[in-house]
């Protein structure tokens, strides 16, 4: 039977298990929105700016557990609004399908409105750029697209849609879904691994994106693993959910620029075991631990994907398999007898953590230090959260003071990207209705992408927005204080900002605003008590305290 292609890429989304399209409505495709209008099992999320419905595609795949969230967006302006959620995808190893409309066939070469060459404008920002320019070839390329995104090292993967596909007729089948495909790991690897971890003394253990997905009885039996084997268990950059932090073998959180005194004590480690974790900059403490591209000790990497293994680091022993696979083979083999004897080394990396993050904080003259907001959420979060952040030194008090547990959402853009915090957390609250959703934002992310509170009252979400606000991009001052000392730097960073929580009233949000760190405890209790719409809590923060590790004008605290 013939069917539209339109219609048959939107049956070829319900195959794939889509329900939710986050876009912005665009006229290169209205033949898909069309059919789209007829298929009740997926709905449409209208947002306000491609980059925050990018940022919310993102977020979605990784509240279902890796599968790709879906992003439409128009050509030319729209995917370029969109290329900052292309690039967290793809630097964080998301899964994320982006369909984007295209000029009619006929025009293609003319310089037609908005046209553009898709396959060179984003070869450095996805995994393949899919061109449907036969009718035949529609519903393939979803299905292509959905396994090339969730396969190997998860990104982005682009399909591109000429406007005047969507009316042609077709009789094509639906592509049914490919399974996904899992590395395991070599026996003789596991051998190898399981002697290197039998004779270490300092073991480490860094576990990071490939599980950031990882169902909880995965989490459950990184437990068992981290208990069994006496091994300390590090949550890298980002993904601090995937250890309790309360937990005895906890050993440390591995952000970016973390304490001395941690660090120090995790550089007299004999073995790092790199338990799903790219290595970036950010987790080797810019390359120095482990030193790239020759680690200064013996480096186990396990990855989904061969390619990734040995591409910065040399590894002693790389196992292209799912961490999963490799934790379970592990608890298989049972624990070494002698396991007790690195006690002494799990509990001093644990001792240092829980010093660092005992809530002590000095109050500030120049507004409310911003580990006051954090430790007092924290009595707020349900085992359930869902906490976003957008990038800046305030996410240096979330880390530090926030103890995440597994059963809790972190949603962020690893590589950096401001503007994620808001999207973020809408796209958790629509995705998670009545669960809780708490984003972190800077005056200036906030400016970035807030506008998607809108989207928040046009689909009932109800997030809590906190809004740190020090009237400056606060990280970038840092830097020309540490690199160009007793230097004027103002006016590179200053912002005038507006009265956030006025700007959320006209929104029809709740607005609550905090000058003072006596009116801490209640305003968070009375946003945390909001249930029916979105609410924003706008902080008048210390710009003297830099992160919850520095002061303008000091020493870092502990190195």
């Amino acid at each position: 039977m013939s069917r539209t292609v339109g219609r048959v890429l939107a049956e070829s989304l319900i195959a794939h298990g889509v329900d939710t399209i986050w876009m912005v409505p665009g006229e290169s495709f209205l033949g898909l929105t069309d059919a789209l209008t007829e298929t009740p099992e997926v709905r449409l999320i209208v947002c306000r700016h491609e980059g925050g419905a990018g940022f919310m595609a993102v977020a979605d795949g990784r509240m279902q557990g890796g599968r790709a969230g879906v992003l439409l967006v128009s050509r030319g302006p729209g995917l370029s609004n969109a290329l900052v959620s292309l690039h967290t995808a793809w630097h964080d190893a998301t899964p994320l399908v982006v369909l984007c409309g295209q000029v009619e066939r006929r025009d293609f070469g003319r310089l037609a409105l908005q046209e553009q060459n898709y396959s060179k404008f984003l070869s450095d920002v996805t995994k393949d750029v899919i061109e449907v320019n036969e009718v035949v070839q529609a519903s393939e390329s979803i299905a292509r697209a959905f396994h090339l995104a969730e396969s190997g090292t998860p990104g982005p993967v682009a399909v591109i849609l000429p406007e005047d596909i969507f009316d042609e007729l077709t009789e094509a089948p639906v592509a049914r879904p490919r399974p996904r495909v899992f590395g395991g790991p070599r026996a003789e690897d596991l051998d190898q691994l399981a002697d290197m971890l039998a004779k270490a003394e300092r073991p480490l253990l860094w576990v990071g994106g490939a599980l950031a997905n990882a169902s909880g009885e995965t989490l459950e039996e990184l437990r068992q693993l981290a208990e069994q084997w006496m091994l300390p268990v590090c949550p890298t950059h980002r993904r601090p959910q995937l250890f309790d932090s309360t937990h005895p073998n906890y050993g440390g959180y591995m952000g970016i620029r973390v304490p001395k005194q941690l660090v120090e004590e995790m550089r007299k480690a004999d073995l790092l075991v790199a338990l799903g974790e790219r290595i970036t900059d950010s987790v080797s403490q810019s390359y120095s631990f482990p030193t790239a591209p020759d680690p200064q000790l013996p480096l186990v990497q396990v990855w989904p994907d061969p390619n990734e293994i040995g591409r910065v680091f040399r590894p002693d022993l790389g196992l292209a398999a799912e961490p999963a696979s490799v934790i379970r083979a592990l608890l298989r083999r049972g624990a070494p007898a002698d396991a007790a004897k690195r006690g002494g080394w799990v509990a001093g990396l644990h001792g240092i953590h829980r010093k660092l993050m005992t809530p002590d904080w000095d109050s500030m003259p120049d507004g409310v230090n911003f580990a006051a907001i954090c430790v007092e959420v924290a009595k707020h979060l349900a085992p359930d959260a869902a906490v976003t952040s957008d990038a800046g030194n305030f996410s240096s008090f979330i880390h530090r003071y926030i103890g995440f547990r597994p059963g809790q959402n972190f949603l962020s853009s690893v590589v950096g990207a401001m503007g994620a915090g808001v999207p973020m957390a809408v796209a958790a609250a629509i995705r998670r209705p009545g669960k809780q959703a708490i984003a972190f934002v800077g005056d200036g992310g906030a400016l970035m992408s807030g506008n998607e509170i809108a989207t928040a009252m046009q689909y009932g979400a109800a997030p809590i927005i906190i809004i740190s606000d020090n009237k400056r991009y606060g990280t970038i001052g840092m830097h020309h204080e540490v690199r160009y000392p007793n230097r004027p730097y103002e006016n590179a960073v200053r912002l005038t900002n507006p009265d956030f929580a006025a700007w959320a009233r006209v929104f029809g949000a709740e607005g609550i605003t905090i000058s003072t760190e006596a009116e801490v405890e209640a305003a968070i209790a009375r946003a945390f008590g909001v249930k029916d719409r979105p609410v924003v809590v706008h902080v008048h923060t210390s710009a003297e305290q830099m992160s919850a590790w520095r002061r303008r004008g000091a020493p870092r605290l502990h190195g």
